[in-house]
């Protein structure tokens, strides 16, 4: 049971990272960003190439190139965020909600098959492959190479919400998820902070994406869309705007399906995520920590 409460935290925590994007853009814009799970495959594919172009990495220079594909990943994929807000999104802000989820679709497909077009169809070998050998703590099979990607993305989370909720910016956009016009009014720049909402939470998809291709050792130009409706169901299950609802979330639905692969077979592993997405979508739709938001007029 132990080994099986690790593992579901540890893919958890993927999720989780992936389901902070959707909560801070529904949060703030009430938008369902469908293509942030294709910014994750972005994210891995631009590690991919910083990683490529390094080249003969040795064991001891691999974690430091490791590193730098993270910002230089982090870095590509808030700008990619920032291009679809400004270009795809901002224009339709206050068009029908179901021209903009039209939109969201299209720009997933535009990233899925940009890559696919870009890189080729073929599923690619991660250039670095954090390897190590297993420990046993306390009856639990685990590896260096897993407590290191999560406390890492522990800290994204963390820093994260202490940046929310400390920061100048992350007051701002607290206020701009209770009223965007009264945001404006006093003295908000709102375009501007949709725009860093939407920059940090492509970054970290991306990092996650970068993290998943060297724990996995495999990218390809549809890895993002399983994993987006994933997140999207942990953001749910968490309450979607809600950005401690989506780390717990992430985590829970991590448990769900380790447990649920285990007891039933790893072929219900997805289905017994879609069917804990329709159970909190028919009887709690707020989520565990979501509020009932009133529709803004």
């Amino acid at each position: 049971m132990t080994q099986l409460l690790w593992d579901g935290l540890f893919v958890g925590s993927f999720y989780a990272l992936v389901a902070l994007g959707y909560s801070m853009v529904y949060g703030i814009v009430r938008l369902l960003n469908f293509a942030h799970g294709d910014l994750y495959m972005l994210g891995a594919f631009v590690g991919f190439v910083a990683l490529s172009a390094v080249g003969g990495l040795t064991a001891v220079t691999s974690l430091g190139a490791l590193a730098l594909a993270l910002v230089v990943a982090m870095t590509a994929t808030g700008t990619a965020g920032l291009l679809i807000e400004r270009v795809a999104y901002r224009p339709l802000r206050g068009s029908p909600r179901l021209a903009v989820l039209i939109t969201a679709v299209g720009a997933s497909f535009t990233l899925e098959y940009g890559i696919a077009a870009t890189a080729g169809t073929r599923p690619r070998v991660f250039p670095v492959r954090l390897e190590s050998q297993s420990l046993e703590v306390l009856g639990v099979r685990l590896t260096v190479a897993q407590v290191l990607l999560m406390l890492f993305a522990v800290g994204l989370m963390l820093g994260l919400d202490a940046w929310v909720g400390r920061t100048s910016t992350g007051r701002a956009m607290r206020a701009i998820a209770l009223d965007p016009r009264a945001a404006h009014l006093m003295g908000i720049n709102v375009d501007a902070i949709i725009s860093r909402t939407f920059f940090v939470g492509a970054s970290l998809a991306g990092a996650a994406g970068v993290m998943a291709g060297a724990y996995y050792g495999k990218i390809d130009f549809l890895m993002g869309f399983v994993i987006g409706l994933k997140a999207f169901t942990a953001a749910v299950i968490g309450g979607i705007g809600n950005l401690r609802g989506a780390m717990l979330g992430g985590l829970l639905l991590g448990l769900a399906e380790s447990l649920g692969a285990h007891y039933l077979g790893g072929q219900w592993r997805d289905v017994c995520t879609f069917v804990l997405l329709i159970a909190f979508l028919s009887v709690r739709p707020t989520g565990l920590l979501g509020e009932r938001v009133t529709e803004r007029v």
